[in-house]
């Protein structure tokens, strides 16, 4: 299963790295700032102001659009839980109006299908229980195909095979979202750059006037590096603060019972 350079630090240790890079770009550029003044006395500071006022938006403006998708994918993946959770759910309801012992398997399957839907952090462990939820559903389906061969005519049998069908591509669904629907890593590359840079700039222009503002100075850090920690949570799917919920999945699972 791919994974993104990031999925393997913590979300608190993926926010420190953002802040200590970016407070040493501000002091780098103040330093720089300071240097280059002390080389030109004479020299006005020109339009620097503007652009750091520039650079200050155009950030800005990356870490919406970039939240907007990361928020856009965390919805998604929120709906497709609720959708599997009523596939699953009217599988096995419907499951009763099959003849015996048909009616009795499928919904023990089912019984045991739903907790392996439930998201897990642990990468392994995810990756079995996607494994065992493929051959429960082959298992279903062969038993499907036994009760098509021998009704073919059937309108509850096809009613049925609807459940089974839209329960399948919902698994499939949801294994898209969580693995491949995410937000580029090379856009994450661009805003940590772009915050550093940014920054680095904002120091630079400190050093010019001589005035460090190391208590702006670190609230911007702080605001920049946690709105950027945020993007990356809820671009995770399996673990960090932002997760999704995973309540349809348990409720279906208290109202037909343990496997």
């Amino acid at each position: 299963m791919a994974t993104q350079l990031l999925d393997s630090s913590p979300i608190l240790g993926v926010f420190l790295v953002f802040a200590v890079v970016s407070l040493l770009a501000f002091e780098i550029g103040f330093r720089v700032g300071g240097w280059w003044q002390a080389r030109t006395p004479g020299q006005a500071e020109g339009p620097t102001n503007m652009l750091v006022g520039s650079l200050l938006a155009l950030l800005a403006f990356l870490l919406a659009v970039t939240m907007g998708m990361a928020s856009d994918r965390f919805d998604s993946r929120r709906n497709l839980v609720l959708a599997e959770a009523n596939a699953i759910g009217t599988t096995y309801l419907r499951a009763g109006y099959l003849d015996e012992p048909y009616a009795t398997d499928i919904r023990a399957l089912l019984r045991e299908y739903v907790p392996l839907r439930v998201n897990v952090a642990d990468r392994n462990r995810f990756l079995a229980n996607h494994a065992r939820s493929t051959q429960i559903q082959q298992e279903i389906w062969a038993k499907t195909e036994e009760m098509a061969r021998a009704t073919p005519e059937s309108e509850v049998l096809g009613l049925f095979i609807t459940s089974v069908n839209e329960t399948i591509d919902l698994q499939e669904s949801r294994l898209t979202a969580i693995v491949t629907a995410r937000v580029p890593e090379t856009i994450l590359a661009l805003l940590f750059v772009g915050e550093v840079l940014t920054l680095a700039a904002v120091g630079y222009s400190a050093g010019l006037t001589g005035s460090r503002g190391l208590l702006t100075a670190l609230v911007l850090v702080f605001v920049l590096s946690a709105v950027l920690t945020i993007v990356v949570d809820l671009d995770r799917p399996r673990d960090g603060f932002l997760q999704v919920s995973q309540q349809p999945l348990l409720d279906l699972q208290s109202q037909i019972g343990q496997p």
